[in-house]
């Protein structure tokens, strides 16, 4: 009962109700849509169930902040979600070198470099800002990028996203067997990758993030030494609306100690010190309701 209930009520009535909002943003100026969907993320976001869990990772991450210090952080966390909502059906028209354009890009001589190297590699950042501009500030600069995703457990919703995406040029591969198949054919054929790496796994590596052991995905450590490329931390940054930072960073120090499992849990552990700096820069621009930690 609960299966039929969800696959054929709770789904597509989520769907719907999904659609339509974006349909609305979609016939929107840009600063609107973002507008816009701040106001539906600050009014209803702190209402929801997973609200809690944010509340909870915020007291045990950030001890010696005040009740008011985290209401804000949150209320800012479902600005940034609903903006960054808003603004997906426009990702086609965010282009980081225009004259005047609302993406800033730092560190762009790092897209370059693994634009004519000739060998694969490795982007990876987290859920902060909007962060579907990552992979487009590389593909407007030349470097084609494929994207790692998690699909959605809603299927109407999941399509919805991957729709949104179709600006990013490059192909999407969804976690899994197959998706892994298909990165591994990429890698090898000299192709590049981002991946959001700030997700809890379960059946990841215990590393240190924002202080706490958290189950973490190595697979991006694991790519980077098996295949000796260039790994390139990527942040975004929301500087006011709908107008961004985003910064490459210098491809990361791979250790070669001769112990494979050590040397891949010291570059996890490194992944996780980048992201937790960023977040500590903006913690309101994080996506805190994930269970990241044990407990």
């Amino acid at each position: 009962m609960q299966a039929w209930f969800r696959n054929y009520i709770a789904h597509p009535s989520q769907a719907a109700a999904a659609w339509l909002l974006n349909t609305i943003f979609a016939l929107l100026p840009i600063d609107w849509a973002s507008g816009l969907g701040s106001w539906v993320g600050r009014t209803f976001g702190p209402h929801l169930r997973v609200t809690q869990t944010a509340l909870r990772n915020l007291r045990m991450i950030f001890p010696d902040l005040n009740e008011e210090q985290i209401d804000n952080i949150i209320s800012g966390m479902w600005d940034n979600l609903g903006r960054t909502a808003g603004e997906h059906p426009h990702l086609s028209k965010f282009d980081p070198y225009v004259e005047n354009s609302r993406v800033e890009v730092v560190g762009g001589e790092y897209i370059d470099l693994l634009r004519d190297d000739g060998q694969p590699g490795l982007f990876f950042a987290g859920h902060i800002g909007n962060w579907e501009l990552s992979p487009l500030a590389g593909s407007r600069r030349g470097l084609v990028v494929h994207l790692i995703y998690r699909r959605a457990n809603n299927p109407f919703f999941d399509h919805l996203v991957q729709k949104g995406r179709s600006a990013l040029d490059g192909d999407l591969f969804a976690k899994g067997a197959e998706g892994s198949k298909e990165i591994l054919r990429a890698l090898r054929r000299g192709d590049h990758i981002a991946m959001l790496v700030d997700q809890k796994m379960n059946d990841g590596i215990l590393a240190p993030f924002l202080g706490k052991d958290a189950m973490t995905a190595p697979a991006v450590a694991q790519l980077a030494i098996r295949y000796d490329c260039p790994l390139v931390p990527t942040q975004v940054e929301r500087l006011g609306g709908a107008r961004f930072r985003v910064t490459f960073y210098p491809p990361m120090e791979k250790p070669d100690t001769g112990d494979k499992k050590a040397d891949i849990a010291a570059l996890t552990t490194e992944v996780n010190r980048h992201i937790g700096d960023w977040i500590k820069q903006h913690p309101e621009q994080w996506l805190w309701v994930h269970n990241r930690w044990p407990g």
